[in-house]
């Protein structure tokens, strides 16, 4: 079979539902027990779980039997009005209007209002050697914003990472602010080396300190030692150090690169690795965690801007804006070498 296949809400069961199926894809639905919906999109190198209907988050990622997710404290997805109550993803669509963390004068949500939106349709693209997951949400407020969001997700046969696009159009009659990262939540590979077709010192570590990073002693000596230049961070090898978060922003990519190339490799051969186009992410974001309950090594985010809320954005001169009826499309290429 080669077409669309519109999906509704009601194709989505307790117990998994086979959808498609040839020799090289599976698509399978299902409903996690606290009620989201889901996809399981499998090919010959791993498997694939999108929430269709709540954001498009992609929820796992697993190639060649490594799970590319970071270690997290959920168990399944939940519902939530805001990322930070079902923060168990591989990745989701940070943005459209605000991204980031809100700073003291903001009054967004952490990440902004795609990350979880309700969404109105999803469907199925299958060809010959792929399978996208598409959907759209139109985002509306009386005397306020209102555009239309397609975001999509695509397995190549016999590869080991995905496609993903975000398309945005503002659909009201005044220009609209726009804000987007791709934040993937990448597992933490210890030992890992970080390495991009960028400077190393085109990224300088992040000196705002959001509401939930609570520092200790040891973690401000650490950050103090990085901006005086007595220590770096291109490998995972001091765990004990990155509790709370480590943050890097690199700004600007376009003067460097017109396509962007980051990576991370484990000493036992492991790599992960992002591309996608400066003209689109003019910004990146580096985001390291460590703990018992959290593990993180978010090598790189791609974004239109630094995440650190709205209001910033609009201050450095980073913030886009839509024109009436203007689209624009973004794209990240992402997995496992």
């Amino acid at each position: 079979m080669i077409g669309t296949i519109e999906l509704r809400r009601d194709f989505f069961k307790e117990q998994a539902t086979v959808l498609f199926t040839n020799n090289e894809f599976a698509v399978t639905l299902f409903r996690y027990p606290s009620g989201i919906e889901a996809i399981e999109l499998t090919n010959s190198r791993g498997n694939m779980v999108v929430l269709p209907y709540q954001g498009q988050i992609i929820w796992d990622l697993v190639f060649d039997n490594v799970d590319l997710k970071m270690k997290n404290m959920f168990s399944q997805p939940k519902h939530a009005a805001e990322i930070v109550d079902t923060y168990g993803c591989f990745a989701f669509h940070s943005g459209l209007l605000s991204n980031g963390c809100p700073g003291p004068e903001d009054t967004h949500v952490l990440h902004g209002e795609m990350a979880c939106a309700n969404m109105d349709k999803a469907w199925l693209n299958i060809t010959e050697n792929s399978v996208e997951i598409c959907g759209s949400t139109e985002y509306v407020k009386g005397f306020g914003h209102h555009y239309l969001a397609k975001p999509s997700v695509l397995m190549k046969a016999e590869q080991s990472y995905i496609e993903t696009k975000m398309t945005v159009k503002n659909l009201s009659g005044n220009e609209m602010p726009l804000q987007y990262m791709f934040h993937t939540n990448y597992a933490y590979l210890a030992n890992g080396v970080m390495t991009q077709n960028i400077p190393d010192s085109t990224f300088s570590l992040r000196e705002s300190i959001p509401d939930h990073v609570k520092p200790t002693k040891k973690w401000l000596e650490f950050n103090e030692k990085i901006k005086q230049g007595q220590e770096t961070l291109h490998t995972l090898e001091r765990s004990d150090l990155y509790d709370p978060e480590i943050v890097f922003f690199a700004d600007r990519l376009n003067q460097y690169q017109q396509n962007a190339e980051f990576e991370i490799t484990s000493p036992e051969g492991t790599a992960f690795f992002t591309t996608f186009s400066t003209e689109e992410f003019n910004y990146a974001t580096r985001w390291l965690l460590y703990n018992e309950d959290q593990q993180v090594g978010a090598f790189v985010l791609p974004a239109t801007c630094r995440p650190e809320g709205f209001l910033a954005a609009e201050k450095s001169g980073s913030l886009l804006n839509l024109s009436p009826g203007e689209e624009k499309t973004f794209k990240v290429i992402t997995g496992k070498k």
